[in-house]
C-alpha cells in the first residue's frame, strides 16, 4: 500500500497533543488597534479542535 500524503495546509494549522490537537485563533493578524487588549490578549490562546472535526483533522494528518 502506498505512503499517505500530509496534506500540508493542515500541517501549517493544527498540531497534535496529548488530548487531541490545537489550533490557533483568528483575527490577530491586522486591525489590531481598534480592538481592545483584553481581547487580543484572548486571542492570544490555542484553542482545541472541536470533537466533531477531529475525525476530519486526522484524515489530513494520517502520521500525527
Amino acid at each position: 500500500m502506498p505512503k499517505l500524503k500530509t496534506k500540508r495546509a493542515a500541517a501549517k494549522r493544527f498540531r497534535k497533543t496529548a488530548n487531541g490537537f490545537k489550533r490557533g485563533q483568528s483575527h490577530r493578524r491586522h486591525i489590531l488597534t481598534k480592538k481592545p487588549k483584553k481581547r487580543k490578549r484572548q486571542l492570544r490562546r490555542e484553542m482545541q479542535v472541536h470533537k466533531t472535526d477531529v475525525n476530519r483533522v486526522k484524515q489530513l494528518l494520517p502520521y500525527a
